[in-house]
């Protein structure tokens, strides 16, 4: 007999059984210059492999997702669209998102507040001056959310965040500014560690066959897919984008089609979804307050370098 695995998963439209949604971080060049400020115009191979992205990537999967009539979000920070914005306006043209994710792919962890707010208002102007429309939903770079990320995106009306590991279902975010839909992920849906190999970055990973890499996103697809759950991915179209990757994400979205019932939605169709369940009183999502911890806490002994 199955075990029910999952607690207080939402009701998705139509009776599908789970929302897909594959996003990914389109960061371009931004990767080089926040890292490497001062050396990035000499870094001239690694330029090349990060501008990989919009240049062949993007076309590629805007091929992809058409083929198959499904529309999928795009974090880009705010100086990717100002670089590139043929390619973030032919995304956006195809129906796909395009979502916050910085200025410069700075970390949020390593800013002030006041310069948080900054940068999160610059990058979404840009979004508004290259494509008419400012971005509802946001996700921090690198993961590094800051203790008044959630506040500031509840004060600037961002309709979600997609930030967070803690739970395989949507959850509301409470802050000192008012609630924020969270639509989490997990790392192990992360394309990075399955592929990157770039010593600007400090990453030296064994580059995985897509083969091997795509048994771990099928079987957690299949997961969600059978208790009635969420699957998003977080891939980059420099790493994801490359021929025998597309070949192996078309097949992976092929098995998800055949399985029948899987809503593949933008992040902010899900997250417009769920708001209305919530206004509705159909569906409750459970609540988290961050920060989590506000002081350091302390240690029983004294800890001692080794």
């Amino acid at each position: 007999m199955p075990i029910d695995l999952l607690d207080n998963a939402p009701p998705w439209p139509n009776g599908a059984r789970c929302a897909a949604c594959f996003t990914y971080d389109l960061d371009a060049e931004s990767l080089l210059h926040i890292y490497h400020r001062e050396s990035a115009p000499k870094r001239v191979t690694a330029s090349s492999t990060l501008r990989y992205g919009p240049q062949v990537a993007i076309p590629r999967l805007i091929r992809l997702f058409a083929q198959h009539d499904i529309r999928q979000t795009f974090f880009v920070p705010g100086w990717c669209v100002e670089t590139y914005p043929d390619a973030v306006r032919a995304l956006a043209e195809a129906g796909h998102e395009i979502a916050h994710h910085s200025w410069l792919h700075e970390r949020p962890n390593q800013l002030t507040p006041a310069d948080e707010r900054a940068m999160m208002e610059h990058a979404s102007a840009v979004c508004e001056t290259v494509l008419g429309r400012r971005p509802v939903g946001y996700r921090a770079p690198s993961g590094a959310l800051s203790p008044d990320t959630h506040a500031i995106l509840a004060g600037n009306g961002f309709l979600y965040s997609s930030s967070l590991h803690s739970d395989d279902v949507p959850f509301l975010v409470e802050t000192g500014a008012g609630t924020i839909l969270e639509l989490p992920t997990d790392p192990a849906l992360d394309d990075w560690p399955q592929y990157v190999n770039m010593k600007e970055f400090g990453f030296a990973m064994p580059t995985r066959a897509p083969a091997h890499a795509f048994d771990l996103f099928r079987e957690e697809f299949d997961a969600a897919w059978k208790h009635g759950g969420m699957w998003i991915t977080i891939w980059h179209p420099f790493v994801s984008g490359r021929l025998g990757r597309v070949e192996a994400t078309a097949r992976l979205i092929e098995h998800m089609q055949d399985r029948g019932g899987v809503w593949f939605a933008t992040l902010e169709e899900i997250a417009t979804h769920l708001q209305g369940l919530i206004a509705a009183g159909t569906w409750t999502p459970r609540r988290e307050r961050v920060p989590y911890w506000t002081e350091p806490v302390d240690h029983l002994v004294p800890m001692h370098p080794l």
